[in-house]
């Protein structure tokens, strides 16, 4: 059977090790054995051991035998044998005594003072001492006197004696043998687990079980002790460095009593301490925990483990100095997932809210995030919190338990102690306990139930909130479940029973119970029902009515009037009998049948109130009513006044009766409680006869009467007594009657009779306590100004009414007492004693109503103070700030303090001072309503502000934490002003010591609104730190000397954002701000030296390298600091001469630094600080040499140690971006070589190459650049001896793949060029041309080559471009040439005619990369020139565009686009020639190409300044015409439209330069502007146009507008026609504007604006909607006198009825009609000539009756004898028959009309046949037309014009044969069958004189003859014409009479 080894091991332990033979053996190398090998066995199987070990121990018999030891075997132990546990004391009894004299109690009784430690210590290693040698010695006789005496019998005493010894020493030995037992137990497992700790750790929670409950053992504490030191040195590192402290805390907690260690918790710190006495036992503790939590929390078993500790300080009653630091350690510890002591977390953090409110914001996230590890089990613990007596720590608890995941998932399960801690919540007295309690409440789900046995425990509880709830929460379930009622009154009189029980010698005892039952029963009045009434009423009257303490006596009569009231209409004659019976039996005990009887009488009258009103019961209720109020009792007369006032309804008319009566015993009475008896029976009366009764029974004027009755003190008592019942019982009712009443008031606080001065201020309270706010605002002005009065009396009453506000309600107090009581103190000094005596009265009178018991004490103090500020003023903050307050401050204790403290701070004494802004600042943290303080921030703030500006630091630092410590407490919301203030401050320009005050001040500030405000503020803070203002850097760089101590630890995260800001501020020119931010530089280093070393550190270390030389002075400082701080020194040692080599440090100190930096930082620090000693700046070279010497001892060997990283740290530095760290690297590594000479080259130079192979780019930049150094140092000689291993360096270098260490190569081969010269160049450049080849290296040894080139440009270019440029270029090369280009920048001036054409040429190349890198090269090629390249490269560009290949004019657009929009050279001079060339191109045959010049030309335009622009409009022009011009001939008729301008946006480009002329030209300019627009747009598509149309013709309107020449006016007319032409619609919202503007100029002076404006309006009227208002305005125009005007009118009349006479109305074309058939008779031949052409547009509109009429007219007219009239005539009838022929031709009035014409044809005046002759042309074109088969009719007509073919005017000839070539070319049939009419006198004609003549002749004879369509018909012509003329015009073109004047003067003219 095999065994395994587990069992063995269980064996061993269990049978060897932990029995007789082992560890419990009697022999002690036995017992060592044994736990030394229990302790191996730990180290080895910890788990197995200790689990068997646990095992023994939980089964051990000594452990419960120990339990069971009783104090009487303990006493036996400790007595020594021989002698009875009975005997010691007589015997030691003296020496005991000795010893106790003055010490304190328990065995820790060193701890009293600080220094105790060690005792403690050796207390600990005590043990049980044995027996004195005297005792024993008298032992020792005892038993030989006993020996000798044998031969005496023993008596049966000295037998009973030894029997007694026996069993005690049986007992003895047994206690003996169970403390050995456990102590080897103990001893053993503190050895296992030290053996162990890491495994002892995790057992922790599971060991403290045991050894804790052994602690406070009589027999093995000490044991326990040393064996729980042992595990406290198993809690985590460095926790267990502070196990001695541990364990000794731990066995005070379970030792001691809790009110000793309550003392030794240090109190809040008052102030700092510098070298303040030794740390306490707990402050060791909590400052070694806070030490173990820097770097995170604790694990969980060491958290556990100390837990105890933590919870005990925080359980104190008050505030300790280990709050805030406690807190924060447990704050870390709040994982919801590990399994910490959540339940006593609760518990202790509800404890600390209820203890210390201003802990709400922090301890409130802690428990919503405690909360989120709790199990649904521990819900009902987690609701503790409910009973708590701070409403913030209910609330704080319903919003934790809402984050238990239970909660928020509402699966919580039925559990009867959370339905009672709910329910009650949900019964909560505050309103927003209750509303958080529904939303836990809701999420329960479950029934509250019937069990109710936790809220009858809670009606005991100590807190008075908890007892209303569960009076509340239990109606509530009672209403819910009617049948427990019963039951439940049942167990609530048998709890009144017995808690009644326990007060039988203490009539007090158990008071809080029984006032809970009260609180019960008035809470159940709601549900009870009619048959439980008689049983309460029964238990009310025979128990609870006589009840011992007066406060649940009222409570219970309270309760019966309240159940009366609810019931008592409906149970009348169910309660009225109890009542009777009980007033009808005799007394047994008269003392208790009094009490019950008051109470009966009260519930009589209580229930009385539901008689019927004549019921005469009412009556009898009511005399016994006034018979009780007699009791000299108030609380009875106050009931009985209360019953009284329901009743008057039913005595009304008894009414003047009983008032008289009251009054009477009010006014005469000899006992004064009968008279306030009465006074309560008159208040109650009152308010039962309603407020009008004062006035109808004459009350007040008989109390009025009554004060004012000098003669009978009485009555002037009892109307007081009256007045005072009255303001409580009718409240703000009674207001009014309090004013009027005042001034009497005011005399009785003077009155003789002490009696009627009490009665006065009694009244004065229950006055002032139901003064409304509004009352208080009417009283108080009144009595501020009796302040003021003369006569002393008015002044003491006034005062003394002053001092009763001090019983207002608490809101009218907050609002009162801030004006009242600076009154008051001021009355301390009046003159009069009297009137002091009242003010100090009236102050006590304040005093008196304070609630806080701390301040309550005090306020005899606090009056001297007020009374006496000189003398008491510090004796007052003194005794305030040795005060500690536990409750907090209310209003009043404010009013008194406040005075105080404000006169402290006005104090010239600076303790005062500092005292006095103390108490300040701790005002707040004591205040639970923060708004009573808001009053006082007014009067404080502005001297709190004086004192924080005030020239002594320590007074500013007081302040400064006062301001802090008030905005924490009360928010920044109650300060608004007071950031604003401190930041302006800071800034100001004032003194260093207002900015240091208001540093301090906003340090404190922001630390009280907490991290994330600060967060926000930050970079603000920072920002100004660079502030152009020195005050306000200075400002902003003293608050960081001030946050590290207000913020602490928390300060530590913002450290590398704020110190760049203090580096940089050392380098500021101010030295104030210099100063302040080496000032705040040494801050951070005192305060996280040792603790933030790694924070602080690195930014030290980059000052050091910094690029301004103060920052790197500075640096080294805060270094120095820094190392000193480490090494223990102070840095002062004056070091002058000497040798560098020689240092003032030791080696102590030198491993000092190693110890806390590391051997490997220290090398670092020192390699930078040795390198910076070499700095550019003399300062920082001495204060480096400062730094160096005193913590360096041997300089040779330091540098032999940190030689390594020396050298790295200057080839780090050598490739550095800082210009001046280069510059220091260098010289310190020149230094080294010109120290070394030629022996370190050698070395040096192979390391550097071996620095090439680093993987480090730094590093091999470092290197390159430490080449160049190491050069640039060296001789040329010693140079040449390395070549060989040089170049290759720099060669290899050259090609890395680093770009920066390319550039530093190339710096070294710049070096190495200057010694080597040629060399250099032919063993480097080839190898890198070469590997160009090579796909993997080409791309870095192209970067080599740049950075040779960046170097020696002019030297290695003409090497490398002939192998760059071969054509085709591949992408490698352009790639190349791009790279290069940008190293080689105007170097390439030269080389632009080799560059550049090849790559035009590539960038069309078929290859995309190609193309793409080609591009990017000729980019970079033409930024890189400078002014001296330019000529050359526009040239290179200019033959670009006019090449012949399409591909190399687009390249060469896109690059002149590209080099004009991103060159920063002048190129404006240039750019005239580019806009023409690209213009031109515009109309190129390749879209491509365009599009890419368009896009060029746009960027070229864009890079000329406007003001230069108008200067380019002729180039422009003429560029624009020469595109026209080209693209006509390549389209050879039609319109021509310039392919660039019909692309998007076409116009965009050339608008501006048109623009700015048009705008800001001259006015030859503007006119050219004009013109060029309209050659623009001439050649522009319409929809290229459309988004041009807006910008253009706006500015062209405001031009026109202005006074320009005509030819401005008259350009702009012309372009605006073609806009309208073109644009179209685009214009409408232009309409308006243009029709005005033409209508303007068509009043111009000259002739040709007028007529390009009657034209351009003529076009504008096609667009427009509205015609008829223009045509109207035009017809109103032509009433002008100047003919020109008139013309200009007639003329655009003509374009718009032409244009848009079908939009125009009839009745305006009728008014047209009437107005002009009068103007064409006009003397003026075009105004006759315009009308008649509109009257010939208007015919086609008129009716039939309107046409005849006008050529009955006209016909008429043209026999007149005036030629003009007959001109006119025919002029009308020729317009007529071009626009509407028709009409005429079918008129009745034909014949007449052609007769006209015929006779007009022989007029002696030619205009006149000349217009005959082309009306008859235009009738002949017509007939042919419509009617060609009527030759008869053609003959006539034809006839006519032959006639005129013979007339004398060349011009009618012209216009007779224009009239036959017309008809000819529309039907030439037609006319040639009538040739022989017109033959004859057509060739005639040719041979006419006029050439114009012969002309028209000549296209005649082509189309009536046809010649043109073949040589038959110029045969056929020949019969009257030549044949030579017939062949001539054969030949001419068809079209070519088209531009002269022929048949379109007939269709259109």
């Amino acid at each position: 059977m095999s065994v395994s080894t587990s069992d063995l091991n269980f064996f061993f332990i269990s049978n060897v090790l932990l029995v007789v033979k082992g560890l419990m053996s009697s022999n002690y190398l036995e017992q060592e054995a044994a736990i030394n090998s229990l302790s191996t066995l730990m180290s080895i199987i910890p788990g197995d051991t200790y689990a068997q070990f646990e095992k023994h121990l939980i089964d051990l018999p000594d452990r419960f035998e120990h339990d069971a030891l009783s104090e009487n075997d303990i006493q036996i132990f400790r007595t020594p044998e021989g002698m009875l546990s009975s005997e010691q004391g007589v015997y030691v009894a003296e020496s005991v005594a000795a010893k106790n004299v003055k010490q304190a109690k328990g065995r820790f009784r060193t701890y009293d003072n600080d220094d105790s430690l060690d005792q403690v210590k050796s207390n600990h290693s005590g043990r049980r001492d044995p027996p004195s040698k005297e005792v024993a010695g008298a032992g020792k006789k005892d038993a030989a006197n006993s020996l000798k005496k044998t031969e005496k019998p023993k008596t049966a005493k000295e037998e009973a004696r030894d029997l007694q010894l026996r069993e005690e020493a049986c007992i003895r030995e047994k206690v003996m043998g169970i403390q050995k037992n456990l102590s080897l137990m103990l001893k053993a497992l503190g050895e296992m687990a030290l053996a162990n700790p890491v495994f002892t750790h995790s057992q922790l929670p599971s060991l403290v079980k045991f050894v804790n409950p052994l602690l406070h053992s009589t027999i093995v504490g000490d044991m326990a002790f040393e064996t729980m030191v042992k595990l406290s040195k198993c809690t985590a590192d460095p926790l267990c460095n502070w196990a001695l402290e541990i364990a000794t805390a731990l066995q005070l907690i379970v030792t001691e009593e809790v009110n000793v260690l309550w003392k030794l918790f240090p109190p809040v710190a008052e102030a700092e301490v510098n070298g303040g006495p030794a740390l306490g036992l707990f402050e060791r503790v909590v400052n070694g925990l806070s030490i173990s939590c820097k770097s995170g929390p604790l694990p969980v078993d060491s958290f556990k483990f100390i837990f105890p500790i933590m919870e005990r300080i925080l359980l104190s009653p008050k505030k300790t100095g280990l709050h805030d630091d406690v807190l924060q350690i447990l704050f870390l510890h709040m994982d919801p997932i590990l399994p910490l002591p959540r339940i006593q977390m609760l518990s202790v953090l509800y404890h600390v809210l209820g203890v210390v409110p201003a802990y709400q914001a922090s301890i409130g996230p802690a428990l919503n995030e405690l909360c989120l590890g709790l199990q649904p089990d521990e819900v009902a613990s987690a609701l503790y919190g409910v009973y708590a007596k701070g409403i913030h720590v209910r609330m704080a608890c319903l919003n934790a338990v809402k984050c238990i995941p239970a909660v928020s998932n509402c699966s919580i399960p039925q559990h009867v102690e959370v339905a009672t801690s709910l329910w009650l919540a949900l019964h909560d007295p505050e309103k927003s306990v209750a509303e958080a309690a529904e939303y836990v409440w809701d999420c329960y789900r479950n029934d509250f139930g019937t069990d109710y046995s936790g809220l009858f425990k809670a009606l005991s509880h100590d807190n008075y909130n908890v007892r209303v709830a569960a009076a509340e929460a239990l109606a509530a379930a009672l209403d819910e479940n009617p049948d427990t009622i019963q039951e439940s009154l049942s167990t609530l009189f048998s709890l009144y029973i017995r808690d009644a029980g326990f007060g039988e010698d203490n009539i007090d005892a158990a008071w809080l119970g029984r006032q809970g039952i009260a609180l019960a029963l008035l809470s159940v009045a709601d549900v009870l029902r009619t048959k439980d009434l008689p049983v309460v009423m029964t238990f009310l009257i025979s128990r609870a009515l006589a009840d011992g303490n007066a406060d649940v006596r009222g409570r219970m009569i309270d309760a019966g009037i309240t159940i009366i009231d609810k019931h008592g209409r409906d149970n009348v004659a169910l309660l009225f009998p109890i009542f009777e019976n009980y007033l009808n039996k005799k007394a047994s005990d008269e003392e208790k049948y009094d009490l019950v009887r008051e109470g009966v009488v009260i519930f009589t009258g209580a229930l009385a109130k539901h008689l019927a009103k004549g019921d005469p019961k009412v009556h009898a209720v009511v005399e016994k009513l006034l018979d009780v109020i007699n009791t000299p009792s108030e609380a009875v007369q106050r009931a009985v006044s209360t019953c009284l006032s329901p009743l008057m309804q039913s005595k009304q008319e008894d009414a003047p009766a009983l008032i008289s009566r009251l009054l009477d015993q009010l006014m005469k009475s000899d006992k004064y409680g009968e008279r306030r008896g009465a006074a309560f029976g008159l208040a109650g009366a009152v308010k039962g006869l309603r407020i009008s009764s004062l006035k109808k029974y004459g009350i007040i004027t008989v109390l009025h009467e009554g004060l004012s009755d000098r003669n009978s003190a009485k009555s002037r008592e009892g109307s007081l007594l009256a007045f005072e019942c009255l303001c409580e019982k009718l409240g703000r009712l009674f207001e009014p009657y309090v004013i009027q009443m005042l001034p009497l008031l005011l005399v009785s606080f003077s009155d003789q009779v002490v009696a009627v001065r009490e009665a006065a201020e009694a009244a004065a309270r229950a006055m002032m306590s139901q003064l409304t706010a509004q009352g208080v605002k009417l009283v108080l002005p009144s009595l501020l100004k009796g302040l003021e009065d003369k006569a002393w009396r008015t002044k003491q009453s006034s005062v003394q009414l002053l001092g009763a506000m001090a019983y207002c309600a608490p809101q009218q107090l907050s609002q009162c007492l801030p004006k009242i009581v600076p009154k008051l103190t001021e009355v301390l000094t009046d003159t009069h004693p009297k009137v002091q005596s009242a003010g100090q009265t009236a102050l006590q009178q304040v005093g008196s109503v304070i609630k806080n018991p701390e301040i309550s004490a005090l306020v005899p103090t606090l009056l001297m103070g007020l009374t006496d500020p000189n003398g008491y003023t510090k004796y007052s903050l003194d005794i305030l700030l040795q005060t500690t307050f536990i409750n907090s401050v209310d209003a009043p204790s404010l009013a008194l303090l406040v005075p105080i403290v404000y006169r402290g701070l006005r104090e010239r004494s600076v303790e005062t001072k500092k005292k006095a802004a103390q108490i300040a600042g701790n005002m707040c943290s004591l205040v639970t309503e923060p708004k009573d303080m808001i009053p006082y921030i007014g009067f404080l703030l502005p001297e709190i502000k004086k004192v924080l500006v005030d020239p002594i630091p320590e007074v500013r630092s007081v302040a400064a934490r006062a301001i802090g410590s008030l905005v924490r407490g009360m928010g920044e919301e109650n300060f608004p002003d007071l950031v604003p203030w401190l930041f302006d401050t800071l800034k100001s320009d004032a003194s260093n010591v207002e900015r240091s005050g208001a540093a301090q001040g906003l340090s404190e500030v922001l630390a009280a609104l907490g991290t994330e405000y600060f967060e926000g503020i930050l970079p603000d803070i920072i920002r100004n730190c660079s502030h152009p203002k020195a005050s306000v850097r200075d400002g902003y760089l003293t608050l960081f000397k001030y946050l590290p101590r207000s913020l602490g630890v928390q300060f530590q995260n913002y450290l590398q954002q704020v110190l760049p800001a203090i580096l940089d501020g050392l380098a500021d020119e101010n030295e104030s701000v210099r100063d302040a931010a080496l000032g705040a530089g040494h801050v951070l280093v005192e305060h996280y030296a040792t603790t933030s070393l790694p924070l602080l550190l690195p930014a030290v270390e980059d000052g050091i390298f910094n690029d301004s030389w103060r920052i790197r002075q500075s640096s080294v400082e805060l270094l120095g600091d820094l190392l000193f701080k480490v090494a223990g020194t102070s840095g002062k040692a004056l070091l002058e001469g000497g040798s560098d080599d020689e240092g003032a440090s030791t080696e102590a100190q030198g491993r000092a630094i190693i110890e806390v930096l590391g051997r490997e930082k220290r090398n670092e620090i020192l390699a930078a600080l040795y390198m910076v000693r070499t700095d550019v700046s003399i300062t920082v070279r001495q204060a480096a040499l400062h730094v160096w010497k005193t913590i360096v001892a041997n300089t040779p060997k330091t540098l032999k140690e940190i030689m390594p990283v020396l050298m790295n740290t200057l080839i780090s530095s050598l490739a550095s971006s800082s210009s001046e760290r280069r510059q220091v690297a260098g010289r310190s590594l020149g230094e080294l070589v010109r120290k070394l000479g030629e022996r370190v080259l050698p070395s040096i130079v192979p390391i550097l190459s071996k620095g090439l192979s680093d993987s480090n780019p730094c590093r091999r930049q470092g290197v390159c650049i430490g080449l160049s150094e190491v050069m640039a140092s060296a001789g040329k000689s010693q140079l040449l001896t390395f070549m060989d291993e040089l170049i290759p360096t720099i060669r290899t270098a050259l090609c890395d793949s680093i770009p920066e260490v390319r550039e530093s190569a190339g710096m070294a081969f710049s070096t190495l060029y200057k010694s080597a010269g040629m060399q250099a160049i032919d063993e480097i450049i080839p190898t890198l041309l070469h590997a160009l080849e090579d796909e993997q290296m080409s791309a870095t040894a192209l970067d080599g080559l740049k950075q040779i080139l960046s170097v020696r440009t002019t030297v290695v270019l003409p090497h490398i471009l002939p192998k760059l440029v071969n054509l085709p270029l591949n992408a490698f090369n352009a790639h190349a040439l791009a790279a290069l280009a940008e190293v080689a920048g105007p170097g390439l001036d030269f080389h632009l005619g080799t560059v550049l054409p090849a790559l035009l040429s590539a960038m069309s190349d078929g290859d995309e990369d190609v193309q793409t890198l080609a591009k990017k090269a000729a980019e970079t090629v033409v930024l890189v020139i400078d002014e001296e390249g330019v000529e050359s490269l526009i040239l290179e560009l200019l033959k670009g565009v006019g090449d012949y290949q399409a591909s190399i004019r687009l390249s060469s657009s896109y690059l002149i686009g590209y080099f004009f929009q991103n060159s920063k050279l002048y190129i404006v001079d240039e750019a005239p020639n580019m806009i023409s060339a690209l213009i031109i191109l515009l109309s190129d045959t390749d879209p491509a190409t365009v599009e890419v010049a368009w896009e060029a030309l746009s960027r070229v335009i864009s890079s000329v300044p406007k003001e230069v622009l108008p200067s380019y409009i002729k180039l422009v022009r003429d560029a624009v015409s020469t595109s026209r011009d080209k693209e006509r001939r390549k389209r050879k008729g039609g319109p021509v439209l310039i392919p660039g301008f019909c692309l998007p946006k076409a116009l965009q480009p050339v608008v501006p330069i048109f623009l700015q002329g048009l705008i800001s030209g001259s006015a030859e300019l503007r006119e050219q502007a004009a013109l060029g627009f309209g050659e623009l747009i001439e050649v522009t598509s319409e929809q290229a146009l459309k988004p041009f149309v807006i910008p253009i013709t706006g500015p062209l309107i405001r031009i026109i507008g202005d006074r320009f020449p005509w030819q401005v006016k008259n350009a702009i007319l012309s372009t605006l026609s073609i806009i309208i032409q073109k644009g179209g619609m685009a214009l409408k919202p232009f309409l308006p504007q243009l029709q005005t503007t033409f209508i303007k100029c068509l009043q111009d002076n000259t002739r040709t604006v007028r007529s390009s404006a009657a034209f351009a309006l003529g076009k504008l009227s096609a667009i427009s909607n509205r015609v008829d208002p223009l045509v109207g305005d035009l017809l109103s125009g032509l009433q002008a006198d100047d003919v020109g005007i008139r013309e200009a009118i007639l003329r655009a009349l003509e374009g718009v009825i032409r244009n848009a006479g079908k939009n125009v109305s009839s009745a305006v074309q009728t008014r047209i009609y009437n107005q002009l058939k009068e103007v064409i008779y006009d003397n003026d031949d075009h105004i006759r000539s315009s009308s008649a052409s509109i009257l010939g547009f208007v015919s086609q509109y008129l009716e039939d009756g309107q046409i005849s009429e006008a050529l009955k007219e006209l016909t008429d007219s043209a026999s007149s004898s005036s030629w003009t009239t007959k001109h006119g005539s025919v002029l009308a009838i020729s317009s007529i028959l071009r626009h509407n022929p028709a009409i005429i031709y079918a008129s009745p009035l034909f014949t007449v009309v052609v007769n006209s014409l015929k006779n007009t044809l022989k007029d002696e005046k030619f205009p006149v046949r000349e217009s005959s002759t082309r009306s008859l042309g235009r009738l002949l074109l017509h007939q042919i037309q419509s009617d060609p088969a009527n030759t008869t009719a053609h003959s006539e007509t034809l006839a006519s014009l032959v006639t005129a073919m013979q007339d004398d005017s060349s011009e009618v000839r012209r216009r007779a044969l224009s009239a036959v070539k017309a008809a000819a070319k529309v039907n030439p049939a037609a006319i040639i069958i009538h040739v022989s009419l017109f033959g004859p006198l057509l060739a005639e004609c040719i041979k006419d004189g006029s050439a114009t003549v012969r002309f028209a002749a000549e296209r005649c004879a082509l189309y009536t003859f046809q010649l043109a369509k073949g040589a038959e018909n110029v045969q056929a012509a020949q019969k009257y014409i030549t044949g030579l003329d017939a062949r001539r015009l054969s030949k001419l073109p068809e079209h070519s009479d088209d531009s002269e004047d022929g048949e379109d003067e007939l269709v259109t003219g």
